[in-house]
């Protein structure tokens, strides 16, 4: 098991342990910034004209499961603090088999979603130097974010709290420019008033029918990465019994204001057959506004956006590989930690495979399939951890029944709402199924999990004859 506390860890090197430095701003933020990625700013315009204003619904439903996963997240976390992320969680009551396949998982999913999101950086850098080649914003981005993470945790937690800060006013001063333009009935040169009428218009709630209701899951899930990151940075909060509840708890309002308050006002501004479905619907409402600068202040906040979502990646990789190697599940190397309390090896080792992947982007000249691509790899594994988390939370109130008891933030409806949360993934899942460009994933994903099998047979083979031998 992983000990995060700050209780000596006989693993590390030099009594080294990983430093609770995040402050509740940090934690905070970082929950924001975790629930508003590249899929809200570029990929709700292809949902709107998917699933019509029925996409306020599909942020709702999956708003409440991601926040029921969260909770049940929540109680097994603050039942135990020498659980330092949901990783430890499933490692300790699923068994080293599951933990090994989370974290090799998790870990991969970010140097997936990481890779993606620098090329979009790379891509809204074109907006201002159209001339320049892509590879070099790519890997400056990632060169950077790479020295931030290996200052100290602390860097981290500013560098997200500033680029989450960018994201919530950019939003706010949405809703309040989608506000006054609806209280105003401003008339754009287009003709369309601007009115809550566009929201229940005859025609626009499922445009396409069910199946195009259906279909938005697809897309907006990919939104909804990176909430679970409170449980990675749970091991080094100040105070987590009082930083993670309110960071969970604010799950809710979060998804009220970022998601249904934000596409509530550009459906009604914009109205839902201007909506474009291969730009950011942000933009266009900006635009609308009469805001000169608007394209490149929203292209500024989508580029940070992107580029958070990049340091998240960078950090979460990094910490898992990090709980992996003191649990004997990868490289010694990886457990070392330097003065700063940072894994500098494990980062170093993810930005080499993040490297690498990079160059292989810009072997296959179409970014945005691979985008589309690796973001449903990254949404799949995301079903799968989720999965895992619910399963531990069943396996905790089997064998931990006291805890269970004891707990002062215990998840609403207990094993009902568990239940139900675990269905709503599976039904995701096949969901995937439905469309092409998702379905690859698919295909391509369990060949992922049984080489992961594989190589866990081997490894505890290898510690096997260790453990003889000395």
């Amino acid at each position: 098991m992983q000990h995060t506390c700050d209780a000596p860890d006989a693993t590390a090197e030099n009594g080294r342990v990983l430093k609770r430095r995040l402050e509740n701003r940090h934690i905070q933020l970082i929950s924001i910034s975790g629930a508003i990625g590249t899929g809200l700013f570029m990929g709700s315009g292809k949902i709107i004209a998917l699933s019509g204003t029925s996409i306020i619904l599909v942020y709702a439903i999956i708003g409440f499961f991601v926040f029921c996963i969260m909770r049940a997240m929540g109680e097994m976390l603050l039942a135990n603090f020498e659980m330092g992320s949901f990783a430890d969680l499933v490692h300790h009551y699923l068994g080293p088999r599951a933990g090994y396949i989370l974290s090799w998982s998790y870990w991969l999913s970010w140097v997936v979603a990481a890779v993606g999101d620098v090329v979009v950086v790379a891509g809204f850098m074109q907006y201002w130097y159209p001339d320049l080649p892509t590879w070099l914003p790519a890997f400056a981005t990632m060169f950077l974010l790479l020295g931030l993470n290996m200052l100290a945790v602390k860097a981290f937690g500013e560098v997200e709290f500033w680029f989450g800060l960018i994201k919530v006013v950019a939003i706010v001063l949405l809703v309040i420019t989608g506000l006054v333009m609806v209280a105003t009935a401003y008339t754009s040169p287009a003709g369309v008033t601007a009115s809550f009428s566009h929201l229940v218009a005859p025609g626009v709630v499922m445009p396409h029918g069910i199946l195009g209701f259906l279909a938005g899951f697809q897309i907006a899930i990919f939104s909804f990465v990176g909430t679970e990151l409170v449980g990675t940075a749970a091991a080094e909060a100040k105070n987590p019994e009082k930083t993670l509840p309110k960071a969970i708890n604010t799950i809710p309002v979060r998804i009220l204001l970022f998601y249904v308050a934000a596409l509530a006002c550009i459906i009604s501004v914009v109205s839902w057959a201007n909506v474009p479905a291969n730009r950011s619907p942000f933009v266009e409402l900006f635009l609308l506004g009469g805001l000169p600068a608007a394209a490149g202040i929203i292209n500024f906040v989508v580029l940070t956006s992107a580029a958070s979502s990049a340091n998240s990646g960078v950090y979460s990789g990094s910490r898992m590989l990090y709980g992996l190697s003191h649990q004997r599940q990868a490289p010694l190397a990886f457990g070392r930690l330097s003065g700063t309390g940072t894994p500098v090896r494990a980062l170093m080792f993810s930005g080499v495979c993040m490297a690498l992947a990079l160059t292989l982007l810009f072997v296959i000249p179409e970014v945005m399939t691979v985008f589309t691509l690796v973001s449903t790899i990254s949404a799949v594994m995301i079903i799968v951890t989720w999965s895992l988390i619910l399963m531990a939370y069943f396996a905790y109130r089997r064998q931990n029944p006291q805890a269970h008891q004891r707990s002062t933030f215990k998840l609403p409806g207990g094993k009902a709402c568990a239940a139900l949360s675990q269905v709503f993934l599976l039904f995701v899942l096949c969901l995937l199924a439905l469309e092409p460009d998702t379905r690859t994933a698919l295909y391509v994903m369990p060949f992922w999990y049984a080489g992961l099998l594989l190589a866990y047979q081997r490894r505890e083979k290898t510690n096997a004859r260790q453990m003889a031998t000395h």
